[in-house]
């Protein structure tokens, strides 16, 4: 099932997945209030506290929920800072069919990771946008 969208009704609440295909991927083993999916996607971690990356490189998620990510860094980012970040949700030969998840991010947690030096960091999503590559079919738009 596609990944999808919706418009929440208050403007308080940032815009979300509908679903993460959780039944395709496997869900992370705890109880939470959204799933989340167990999958290593490249992250590109743009700017923290409206300061763009100097030299930005290309980390891995752990897992990845409609609202949230956990990643591993190289340092430790401040809870409560300010992300923006790009998951690239399906990547294409060539560039056709690619998308790529947009977003801004707060850090709720981070905490040290197996690897040493290395850092579990956990984000919720502020607002979500999809960047594709390519033109949608006219029959998957709405009238």
């Amino acid at each position: 099932m596609p990944l999808q969208s919706t418009a929440c009704p208050s403007e308080i609440q940032p815009r979300r997945f509908a679903r993460v295909p959780t039944h395709t991927v496997g869900v992370h083993p705890e109880h939470r209030e959204y799933p989340r999916a167990s999958l290593k996607l490249p992250l590109r971690l743009r700017s923290i506290n409206n300061t763009p990356e100097e030299f930005p490189v290309t980390l891995v998620t752990r897992d990845i929920s409609s609202t949230g990510v956990y990643f591993l860094c190289p340092r430790p980012l401040p809870v409560g800072a300010s992300l923006e970040i790009d998951v690239v949700l399906v990547s294409k030969p060539m560039g056709h069919g690619s998308v790529v998840l947009s977003t801004r991010a707060h850090v709720q947690r981070h905490e040290p990771a197996s690897m040493p030096g290395w850092y579990g960091i956990a984000a919720s999503f502020d607002d979500v946008q999809f960047d594709r590559d390519d033109r949608v079919p006219s029959r998957f738009l709405n009238p």
